[in-house]
């Protein structure tokens, strides 16, 4: 049975205002489990795109599929650092925003493509859809009206979208999407009928996804060809938020662990304010292109200095669980054990002597054959 599809959750408040840490809290759980959920779908989807008839058709689809996913559960966590259990005030709740409805790059093989949080789930949720739709699945738990009301729900996104899109291109944009208005409405009623629609609906989902993705691209597209000094503006903005985040996190790693990666964290206002000549924008621009790049370094290794952590000790325990089993006397084992959970409680932890501990409490666990 293949995972339910997962739909991201509404984001609170708007880019430069400070959403309430009420309206917060359930926005960050719902995500956290968007995220779960879209992770496990997309390794479902990979694995059945591997063995499909077209798979190298649909390659270019899951690689941007992953890509996006990347970039929603890397500022996801930034945005967790900052939200710190709830312990903001309003410059925090307001950074917290900024992570929300600033741009994030979503990279991946496609080529590079600066959306918002919110527009990044949304285009998540969107190929997705494609993709189930190209590889005839269907949710284990979703039965058709289910489908047709996610349908629905996403036809409404798109005339959202099409009210957005520029005067030179809404007339096509508006046919199309009463167009994609009027096929839904006549499933539903087919449905409503008896009529079996099954065969209908694979086509639609794929044609809807498709219309949603593009007008989303499309959109984001056109905010990247806005004015340069704006686009830079807002970028300053997002690397500033950003840069505060992977300093928070690379606080708490060298707090947290030792050794500690010792990578730098640039400080954006270090470029000084945005120039308005074409040619230095171009020279700002590359400058905050490398800030963020070195941003999302420090982030990836002070945030797998703490993985590190967490996965020796979660390691630890589990062989601990072994031996309950197979050598519940074993005084060795237990002093073992002791020595490593006194590692791990304390602070920093060294998790150098942790893996070492670990590796022993393993080698010694497997000698009398409690890992086989």
């Amino acid at each position: 049975m293949m995972t339910a599809t997962a739909t991201a959750p509404a984001p609170p408040g708007r880019m430069g205002s400070s959403v309430p840490a009420a309206e917060l809290l359930p926005f960050l759980d719902a995500l956290g489990r968007w995220r779960d959920r879209r992770k496990a779908e997309l390794d479902e989807l990979d694995q059945a795109a591997l063995h499909a008839e077209d798979a190298d058709a649909l390659s270019a689809d899951v690689v941007l599929s992953m890509a996006v996913w990347k970039a929603v559960s890397d500022r996801y966590e930034l945005i967790l650092v900052t939200w710190d259990s709830g312990r903001v005030g309003v410059k925090e709740t307001e950074r917290i925003s900024t992570l929300i409805w600033g741009g994030l790059d979503t990279g991946g093989a496609g080529g590079s493509l600066a959306v918002s949080l919110p527009e990044a789930c949304k285009l998540s949720d969107a190929l997705a859809s494609s993709l189930r739709a190209k590889l005839a699945l269907e949710p284990g738990d979703a039965d058709l009206a289910a489908r047709l009301r996610q349908l629905r729900a996403q036809v409404e996104r798109i005339g959202d979208l099409v009210k957005q899109e520029p005067a030179a291109v809404r007339n096509a944009a508006l046919a199309q999407h009463h167009d994609l208005d009027r096929r839904l409405t006549d499933l539903v009623e087919r449905n409503k009928r008896g009529a079996d629609v099954g065969g209908l609906i694979g086509p639609f989902e794929i044609d809807a996804a498709r219309s949603e993705r593009d007008l989303i691209v499309g959109a984001a597209t056109r905010q990247e060809r806005a004015a340069d000094v704006a686009r830079a503006r807002s970028l300053r903005g997002d690397l500033e938020a950003q840069g505060t985040a992977v300093r928070a996190l690379a606080d708490k790693a060298v707090a947290a662990v030792a050794p500690a990666p010792r990578l730098a964290v640039p400080d954006v206002t270090a470029l000084g304010p945005v120039p308005n000549t074409p040619a230095e924008l171009e020279k700002y621009l590359t400058r905050l292109d490398a800030v963020r790049r070195a941003l999302g370094q420090a982030q990836a290794a002070y945030g797998a200095a703490l993985q590190r952590r967490d996965e020796l000790s979660a390691l630890l325990d589990a062989y601990r669980v072994k031996a309950a089993r197979v050598a519940p006397n074993n005084e060795d084992l237990a002093e073992v054990y002791r020595r490593g959970r006194a590692v791990i409680e304390s602070e920093p932890v060294d998790t150098i002597r942790l893996a070492a501990l670990v590796a022993a409490y393993q080698a010694y666990l497997e000698s009398t054959g409690g890992t086989r």
